[in-house]
């Protein structure tokens, strides 16, 4: 366990006030390259999307997602879930300090359990379904709630060593990240689950080629290592961002830019 309790720490520190939180969302905009490719693909859904779509975080956490989504859309209702209370109180309250919450409302549920008929344009899993054991049941429940044309947008690990995690029972090994029960999708796999979920039109892309994986490794991995062995690294962390993100920031934008043949994550488009 070394990714989960460094970023529930930060949560913690930066919702202490609403212009802390915003600062950790923008943060990270800025160094999760999954974000980059998530507010590219949210640009290009934007161009067609009605005034006032409906769209569904599906396992929202901290809410920075449902922050940009409601942000470049006035006429957005927005609902976002996760399985823990906590963070759904605090986006809420977030939410509402911001003049937001008459239009974006956080709820806890599960999405094994998750039961709305024809009701959302875009729903959202970011980093969510290497989580869930019966993503098949999800992946239906997520089709069922979508209008007809909806678009499920997933960003998960692929199986090509996704964010260096370990399913936790394989071999006994630990992972940098916790809580998967896979340790990534295959392209083919995810496509097949979701066009036996009920999507007619499925399209895959891997991200975090050889440019992002090593930008990972520069702006997220090496500094949570360095802070799982001591706190003292937070001292040093502005530094260490001053000669690293840079670099990240450039092999971020070459990531985005090319077409990879296989890469540690997928982008995964399901049209209903």
């Amino acid at each position: 366990m070394q990714y989960d309790p460094i970023k529930r720490s930060l949560g913690r520190v930066f919702n202490l006030h609403p212009g802390l939180r915003v600062l950790f969302y923008n943060l990270l905009d800025l160094l999760l390259l999954r974000s980059w490719y998530i507010r590219r693909e949210l640009r290009k859904w934007r161009k067609i999307a009605r005034p006032d779509a409906k769209i569904l975080d599906a396992g929202s956490g901290f809410g920075q997602y449902v922050w940009r989504i409601a942000r470049i859309g006035s006429g957005y209702s927005i609902k976002g879930i996760d399985i823990k209370d906590e963070q759904v109180a605090d986006c809420n309250d977030f939410f509402r300090k911001r003049g937001l919450g008459s239009r974006v409302i956080f709820e806890c549920a599960t999405l094994e359990d998750f039961n709305e008929k024809d009701n959302y344009d875009l729903i959202l899993s970011v980093d969510v379904m290497e989580h869930i054991e019966e993503d098949e049941r999800v992946m239906k429940n997520l089709c069922d709630a979508l209008r007809k044309g909806g678009m499920l947008l997933i960003s998960t690990p692929s199986d090509k060593g996704g964010s260096d995690v370990h399913h936790h029972d394989s071999d006994g090994a630990v992972g940098f990240i916790d809580e998967h029960v896979r340790d990534g999708y295959n392209a083919d796999d995810i496509r097949q689950k979701l066009h036996r979920a009920g999507f007619s039109e499925v399209e895959t892309l891997y991200s975090y080629g050889k440019p992002g994986s090593l930008a990972w490794k520069l702006s997220m991995k090496f500094p949570i290592l360095a802070l799982n062995f001591t706190k003292l690294f937070f001292i040093v962390l502005p530094f260490y961002y001053l000669l690293a993100y840079p670099i990240a920031y450039i092999l971020n934008h070459i990531d985005l830019a090319q077409t990879h043949r296989e890469g540690t994550g997928l982008i995964v488009k399901a049209i209903k």
